[in-house]
């Protein structure tokens, strides 16, 4: 009936409570339930609510007994100690319960408005960073174009060497006629329409991923091999979002047969499945990571912390969303994510925008942190 407080006795929510406030028809309750009727001159609002303090859950606790389906029963209940005010000062303790709450609900719905707030101001300093209206232009810093040529001669080199081979479905972008840009992969070729990097500063440069890191070029490692001590990264550790190590866990700790990819210190980290929860990582020491996440090597002239924020900004994440195929599990596939737009800045203005970048993140997190 309206009044009846309901107390679960048995199993993973024993201890739970819920006062009936209204009855649209004739009901009971089930067997793992216990009915609880208020008598006397005492408040079934203020029992409810003692149902939900810290000194009601401290007993239950002490009370409940059995591992997999712990129980408190109707005796058991009997014995709880509830302290007992004179009524009035129930009413008033109800009434300030009410206030507090709904003080605290204000204040969490803040709370998420203002982290999303945060994540927003996070994205468009990322956004403003790869366009180049982060930090001002170095007239006397080297144009990108002769870095990029640099690259990509150094690459021609490797391959009249040997020691690497040709891809035949490697990607490159020129100019048109029309002053465009184009895509090239192999004989194919078509316009970047889904690209806005028009208004990029002069000095800068824009290129395929693939030719600036070993995108999708992994060290494959048995699990059988690698040692008990060694750090085994999976998905689970990153924070989304943030990039930020949750867990640090060891091959002794987490067993698994599975083939890993092998990475060292200083190489990003990419996880090409579920692009859209942005986990991207800058390895601080050597390791192995689960074949979902792919250990990056850049040119030693592209610094890795830009290239681990240009894969964290709201651009890159937009195309790999638009790219990644699979429905429950979608994952950036190797071509497309060779084929991805880097804008190139100069070396110097790459270490001026990671700096900025850096600084106007921390202040970020103070703030982040004084909500939490």
């Amino acid at each position: 009936m309206t009044g009846d407080i309901v107390f679960a006795r048995t199993g993973a929510t024993v201890g739970k409570s819920f006062l009936i406030k209204e009855l649209p028809f004739d009901s009971v309750y089930a067997s793992y339930l216990i009915r609880i009727r208020v008598i006397g001159k005492l408040s079934r609002d203020y029992v409810y609510d003692f149902f939900n303090s810290k000194c009601y859950w401290n007993q239950i606790t002490d009370k409940s007994v059995g591992v997999g389906q712990p129980n408190c029963n109707g005796s058991s209940l009997k014995e709880l100690l509830i302290p007992v005010p004179p009524i009035n000062e129930q009413e008033l303790i109800i009434k300030s319960i009410k206030n507090l709450q709904l003080y605290s609900n204000i204040i969490e719905s803040q709370q998420t408005d203002l982290k999303s707030l945060l994540l927003k101001c996070k994205s468009k300093i990322l956004d403003l960073a790869i366009r180049g209206k982060l930090v001002s232009q170095d007239p006397n810093d080297e144009p990108a174009s002769k870095l990029l040529e640099r690259i990509r001669h150094e690459k021609e080199e490797l391959i009249k060497a040997g020691k690497l081979k040709r891809d035949k479905r490697e990607s490159v972008i020129f100019r048109g006629e029309d002053n465009s840009y184009y895509l090239r992969t192999g004989k194919l070729v078509e316009p970047l329409t889904d690209w806005s990097f028009d208004n990029l500063p002069t000095n800068w440069e824009i290129c395929c991923f693939g030719e600036i890191c070993n995108y999708g070029d992994c060290i494959n490692t048995e699990s059988s091999v690698i040692e008990n001590s060694a750090w085994i990264l999976d998905l689970e550790d990153i924070e989304k979002d943030t990039g930020r190590i949750i867990s640090r866990v060891s091959k002794a700790d987490r067993p698994s047969i599975s083939t890993k990819h092998k990475f060292h210190k200083g190489q990003v980290l990419y996880s090409k499945l579920r692009p859209y929860l942005n986990k991207v990582v800058l390895a601080d020491r050597d390791g192995y990571c689960t074949s979902e996440i792919l250990p990056l090597e850049f040119h030693a002239e592209i610094i890795p912390e830009y290239a681990r924020y240009y894969l964290m900004s709201p651009t890159f994440l937009r195309y790999a969303d638009k790219c990644s195929y699979g429905v429950k599990m979608p994952r950036l596939g190797t071509n497309d994510g060779k084929k991805a737009i880097f804008p190139l800045p100069p070396v110097n203005e790459q270490k001026r925008i990671v700096k900025q970048i850096e600084f106007m993140f921390s202040h970020l997190s103070v703030i982040e942190t004084s909500v939490q």
